[in-house]
């Protein structure tokens, strides 16, 4: 039981990471969602993150896009209000933000280039540690990511906690 409340307060946390990393609100914002399922290579939706966050980002007025290589078949039914699309740069188009919740190797193999010129905004929030830092703020993101320890190169800003 214990475990299970710290891990729903871990995954309120990151919708505000999402939240701080568009100027405190996402009311308005259109946020692409790159995974929805619980980990890749499965479409199996049970405790997975997007349960918590995205219904939180829709909640507070966000528009959310989302893209997910295989779990559309059961995430519709569980994520109502967002858009689901074919793919991660659709999901990408005009987006305020990108946020990735699943580590599909397909986000890893990303042209970040062609991902940040589908978007309006800069924030790419990655909450599953899937790109190098160097190569995300060089495709001209203002990069988030969580969890790097403190000597790693990779290491990312953390203004955002």
């Amino acid at each position: 039981e214990q475990v299970g409340r710290v891990n729903d307060e871990r995954k309120i946390a990151m919708a505000g990471r999402v939240e701080r990393a568009l100027g405190c609100s996402v009311a308005d914002k259109t946020v692409a969602v790159l995974g929805v399922t619980f980990k890749p290579n499965t479409d199996d939706m049970r405790e997975a993150p997007s349960l918590v966050i995205v219904p939180m980002l829709v909640e507070r007025g966000a528009k959310v896009r989302v893209f997910d290589p295989q779990g559309r078949s059961h995430g519709e039914a569980l994520l109502p209000g967002v858009e689901w699309c074919a793919n991660a740069l659709e999901a990408a188009k005009d987006a305020d933000a990108a946020v990735v919740l699943t580590e599909w190797n397909e986000f890893r193999a990303l042209d970040l280039k062609a991902l940040r010129k589908a978007m309006r905004g800069t924030a790419l929030i990655d909450l599953r540690n899937v790109f190098n830092v160097r190569e995300a703020e060089a495709a001209g993101f203002a990069y988030s990511a969580i969890g790097r320890p403190a000597g790693d190169r990779m290491l990312v800003r953390y203004s955002m906690l």
